[in-house]
């Protein structure tokens, strides 16, 4: 099974630099999209079912802002769209697919970075969010929450960590919450775990020649139950094309849908 996550910072966007003429080569099983920025009246044609998938949306209230998807090959066998909190659902931030004991979700955080009100928006998303995650944790089923999660956990996931401590992504507070997801959850890091190597990034800012640099983050995540991260296999995130300003991470694992 091959698991793909790409914030494609624009469905549109990604349609127009070729992101659907890359995706059905690419032997994924699931592949988990975010920021669509765009309404469900946008979403046809390639977008709605690229060649060889289908693909299942929770788009945002507000035009031209956030979005998850989730394209497959797959059946699913139940789909859930927003996680019943009204503030968060209406900006499109959660889907999940089940398929048999396997739940695979793409999620997507706020980002703080635009001011005071959107990092306040970013802590009530996280707060909320944390006892759902439990409850995933406790359910029995095997779980994958692939996305953008704004947030660099540790200093080897982005480049400049001394100047961005007090930044949006890599505040004390949010790095503390992420390893609380992990340490007292029992959620588990799929990249980190097979891949410790520095500069990995799967983010980079489109100021100062920062993809020519690699002065990147590492925000996007397959974040999964244990049973099912030990069967992740191999890690890799692309950067041969760029569809977007993040690029896809994809895992691979030793499971059958």
């Amino acid at each position: 099974m091959r698991i793909i996550t790409l914030n494609l910072n624009g469905v549109r966007s990604a349609a127009s630099k070729g992101f659907f003429r890359w995706l059905p080569l690419q032997g994924a099983d699931i592949v988990c999209v975010q920021e669509l920025k765009a309404q469900a009246g946008d979403i046809k044609g390639e977008i709605a079912s690229p060649d060889g998938y289908q693909g299942y949306f929770h788009c945002a209230e507000k035009r031209g802002y956030s979005g998850v998807g989730i394209y497959t090959r797959h059946q699913p066998d139940n789909i859930t769209e927003g996680v019943g909190v009204p503030e968060i659902d209406a900006e499109g931030r959660y889907l999940r697919t089940d398929f048999g004991s396997l739940s695979v979700i793409s999620i997507y955080f706020p980002s703080g970075s635009s001011g005071e009100h959107r990092q306040a928006a970013k802590f009530f998303f996280m707060e909320r969010f944390f006892p759902m995650l439990r409850t995933l944790a406790d359910c029995g089923r095997e779980i994958i929450l692939c996305g953008d999660w704004n947030i660099a956990h540790k200093e080897i996931d982005l480049k400049n960590w001394r100047s961005n401590q007090k930044n949006s992504g890599f505040l004390p507070e949010e790095r503390t919450w992420l390893s609380d997801v992990f340490q007292d959850l029992g959620f588990v890091d799929i990249f980190r775990r097979i891949n410790q190597q520095p500069e990995q990034y799967t983010w980079w800012s489109n100021r100062g020649q920062a993809w020519a640099k690699n002065v990147g983050w590492r925000i996007d995540y397959q974040i999964a139950t244990p049973g099912i991260a030990a069967k992740a296999t191999a890690v890799s995130i692309y950067k041969t094309e760029r569809f977007s300003d993040h690029s896809p991470l994809i895992i691979d694992y030793d499971y059958n849908l």
